[in-house]
């Protein structure tokens, strides 16, 4: 299993060097507003819908203190907007008042905060702190990770757990990061194109 982790990472690393998040942000409670907008949402949404509500509210201190409603109507198209908009002004609210303006670096304290379940601890941990071992279990990790025989199941929790076991820390939250790359790109949901997959030798699913 070790040599088959190396080998799925590097061709992944091959073919994107890089490996940003796809969300954009200037600041960590951004991003910890983008990832809860983004939640049953595509990040090219997430993108276009944050510009307009950061520039309504510029500041932290602004965000916490915004009417719902307005903020509902900016994050509407995101869809489940009145929870959305409800956990991101009670979350500013929390980051003030119990972590001094800063989004925590714990996966205990991150997971106090309205909205923020471990999907979103795992990244927030990952690309704010660089702290190894943050796996961001989403739907693009669970699926290619259970077609490469990395996971099995479809509960996030339990991938999650599978994949901290055998990715190594120091990997793991820029695997994630290629991972959704690749589902997007490659290993496609429906109609997958296997043709062009670069890690077809290791997936359950390639039919020569």
């Amino acid at each position: 299993m070790q040599k088959k982790v190396a080998a799925i990472i590097q061709r992944l690393k091959e073919r994107y060097p890089v490996a940003p998040c796809a969300l954009h942000y200037l600041t960590d409670y951004e991003l910890m507003i983008a990832v809860r907008l983004s939640a049953q949402c595509t990040d090219a949404r997430v993108n276009l819908v944050t510009p307009h509500l950061f520039a309504a509210y510029p500041t932290l201190e602004a965000i916490a203190s915004a009417d719902i409603s307005h903020v509902e109507e900016l994050v509407h198209s995101c869809g489940f907007y009145k929870h959305k908009a409800r956990d991101i002004v009670l979350a500013c609210q929390m980051l003030i008042r119990d972590y001094g303006g800063k989004v925590p670096g714990t996966m205990e304290d991150l997971l106090r905060l309205p909205g923020v379940g471990r999907k979103t601890a795992n990244l927030l941990l990952g690309d704010l702190y660089g702290a190894p071992g943050s796996v961001v279990c989403d739907t693009h990790c669970i699926r290619i990770c259970g077609r490469l025989g990395l996971s099995q199941g479809k509960d996030p929790e339990k991938v999650e757990r599978q994949l901290r076991q055998i990715l190594p820390p120091e990997e793991s939250s820029d695997f994630c990061h290629r991972v959704v790359l690749f589902g997007r790109e490659v290993c496609t949901a429906r109609s997958p194109k296997c043709d062009q997959c670069p890690l077809s030798p290791w997936c359950s699913q390639f039919v020569p």
